[in-house]
């Protein structure tokens, strides 16, 4: 198993850096560390994966007994007469778990939020302020492609869809130095990328909506993380891997 880690967030306090474990080409875990330098943010994350993966071994092996449903399905339907009166007492559990659902709307609290409507039309000043940086780093085209491929999976700019992908690449270019090498210097993390591992952390703590969103509000203030920028999803991604860590 190979452990990469890459800076996510550097500023005058603090780097983010996310340690994750891969298995060829699976990504196992990963976990975010903060501290006052990229190192030692790098060593806390590398610790914080070790004890993830430390408990996650310790789960799996409690886990192999999700046999209880198969009673339900072995369950005989002993004549097609019965199977009437079978559907019909299923109805209002139906609407049982669809008024629990409405009480507990998990889904929409968890997608990922749509940026489309704050998106602004004009991202004309956007894309100069790329240009200009790419001229102080002394990146061309090609050295720009390697970078975009590496980041964001296309080779141009013009295929970034989403405005909030084209002001991380900005912000992320802004913290380059000249005459850095594109195929190593650091990505940024797309916002989808923080939704998905707030999902996978709230998964593995079993928390349902409300839950989630009264610890949001509590730590953050907030009441969705559509709310949040991508600094703010980081920390609360890795207050969530803190409560993780706690019950594992």
């Amino acid at each position: 198993m190979q452990v990469r880690a890459e800076l996510c967030h550097v500023d005058t306090l603090r780097c983010i850096v996310r340690a994750a474990a891969w298995n060829g080409e699976l990504c196992v875990a990963s976990c975010l560390g903060e501290a006052a330098s990229a190192e030692e943010a790098e060593d806390r994350a590398r610790q914080r994966l070790q004890e993830r993966l430390a408990g996650g071994d310790a789960i799996t092996r409690e886990a192999p007994a999700p046999m209880p449903p198969q009673p339900r399905v072995s369950e005989p339907s002993p004549q097609p007469a019965p199977l009437r009166k079978s559907v019909a007492t299923a109805q209002p559990v139906a609407v049982e778990q669809s008024s629990a659902s409405e009480k507990q709307p998990i889904t929409p609290a968890l997608d990922p939020p749509s940026e489309t409507p704050t998106d602004p039309e004009d991202w004309s000043e956007e894309l100069t302020a790329i240009d200009l940086e790419l001229k102080r780093i002394g990146w061309g085209r090609d050295q720009e492609r390697i970078y975009l491929e590496r980041a964001f999976g296309h080779a141009s700019r013009h295929r970034l869809t989403r405005y909030a992908d084209l002001v991380a690449y900005l912000r992320q270019l802004r913290q380059l130095q000249p005459q850095e090498q594109p195929d190593q210097a650091h990505i940024p993390i797309r916002r989808s990328d923080l939704i998905s591992q707030g999902d996978q952390m709230l998964k593995k703590l079993g928390w349902k909506a409300e839950q989630a969103r009264a610890f949001l509000q509590e730590q953050l203030q907030a009441s969705s993380r559509q709310q949040l920028t991508d600094e703010q999803l980081l920390q609360f991604n890795m207050l969530l891997e803190e409560q993780a860590l706690k019950t594992s």
